[in-house]
């Protein structure tokens, strides 16, 4: 499955965003899907997950009640709702998919099999 996500920017802290991951290829709908960022200077780190149907969600403590993950199967589209961001969200955020993530291993990169190039969020102070 190929994956492009889209949909950062520029934002003043506190304010949203919303990326998107638009998969083509194989069935979207089969894969769990990610969500990660990678700073400068700083290795990727895991923000959320969520299962092929939804029903199992993830999410770092760093961003918890501020982002959202979500998916909607019919469009091949996952979403990463992003709030009250902060100057320490400034990264590029990276979505993936593979085919079961399993619950102690959802967080670790390199479990993933398909990555998205990454879309830049910057947050000014």
């Amino acid at each position: 499955v190929q994956l492009q996500a889209s949909g950062g920017g520029l934002v003043q802290a506190g304010g949203s965003l919303r990326l998107s991951c638009a998969a083509s290829g194989r069935s979207f709908s089969s894969y769990d899907m990610g969500w990660f960022r990678q700073a400068p200077g700083k290795e990727r780190e895991f923000v959320a997950a969520i299962g092929w149907s939804g029903g199992r969600i993830y999410c770092a403590a760093s961003v918890k009640g501020r982002f959202t993950i979500s998916r909607d199967n019919a469009k091949n589209t996952g979403y990463l709702q992003v709030n009250s961001l902060k100057s320490e969200d400034t990264a590029v955020y990276y979505c993936a998919v593979v085919r079961t993530a399993s619950d102690t291993a959802v967080a670790a990169p390199t479990l993933y099999d398909s990555w998205g190039q990454g879309t830049l969020v910057t947050v000014s102070s």
